[in-house]
């Protein structure tokens, strides 16, 4: 479970209902179902004129992502990997790696690999799995717009609301009563819209946004990788290049794993 959705969404919420309770709000105002209608099924409605049926078919998966953590691979394992095959390479020969491509589990890398060990040229390789990438950022784009959009929508469906209550309270100037009623629902409207728009759709886009952003920036760490093997680069070679896609402490962790590794057995792959 992805833990900075779920405690995010808590603090939201809790921040909501406790700022209500200090300032002396009900909290059960909150439940006005026109101003429930309007936000919610408005929002809704508003998302399924804008997309078509099949991108929308994938906003259960969406939510799937958001609430699961990513289960990508470690950086410095990749690197390791890499270098583990560059020698491998380098001593017997690069179709000494096919026994390899039964133990990858990510279909893209053990794609990239079976290329180069079928003998493709790093240009067509290149291409290939840039092109792969780029349908997988268009695909993860399509996906965080549909959030984006609502938190578009949302706050200005707040402010029709809004608009809603004001009509129904000008109706009513003769009851006291219902005048209050009205224009509570029309605030009611403008913070549901606020909120949802605020503290839910954008930051799921925003949060979608960021996982893809960190799968893409692997998959081209794999892409370089697979080309330096095929190349003939030094496993050392290899190393330096792909730490390029390191933080600072992410390579210093990575030349301590280093170092205590000298001397040790076999190389164990992780992916």
């Amino acid at each position: 479970m992805d833990l900075s959705t779920v405690i995010g969404l808590v603090l939201g919420f809790v921040a909501l209902l406790v700022g209500m309770t200090m300032k002396g709000v009900p909290v059960d105002s909150l439940f006005n179902m026109a101003a429930i209608l309007i936000i919610l099924v408005g929002t809704l409605a508003a998302v399924i004129i804008a997309f078509p049926m099949n991108e929308l078919k994938r906003v259960p998966k969406l939510f799937g992502v958001l609430f699961k953590e990513q289960k990508l691979a470690s950086d410095s394992d990749i690197i390791r990997m890499f270098s583990s095959w560059a020698d491998i390479a380098r001593r017997e020969g690069l179709l000494s790696l096919e026994a390899k491509t039964d133990e990858i589990n990510d279909p893209f890398l053990k794609n990239g690999l079976g290329l180069a060990i079928d003998g493709q040229n790093a240009d067509y390789i290149r291409d290939v799995l840039s092109e792969e990438v780029e349908a997988m950022e268009d695909r993860h784009s399509a996906g965080a717009q549909i959030f984006s959009q609502a938190g578009t929508y949302a706050p200005t469906l707040g402010v029709l609301g809004a608009v809603v209550g004001l009509i129904a309270a000008l109706g009513n100037l003769n009851d006291i009563e219902a005048l209050g009623h009205a224009i509570s629902a029309a605030f009611i409207a403008t913070l549901l819209g606020i909120f949802t728009g605020y503290v839910l759709w954008h930051p799921f886009a925003n949060k979608l946004k960021r996982k893809s952003h960190e799968e893409v920036r692997q998959k081209k760490m794999m892409i370089e990788g697979v080309l330096s093997v095929l190349e003939g680069e030094a496993p050392r070679v290899i190393e330096q290049k792909l730490s390029s896609y390191l933080s600072a402490e992410e390579r210093r962790k990575l030349a301590v794993t280093k170092n205590s590794d000298k001397g040790d057995g076999e190389f164990v792959e992780e992916t």
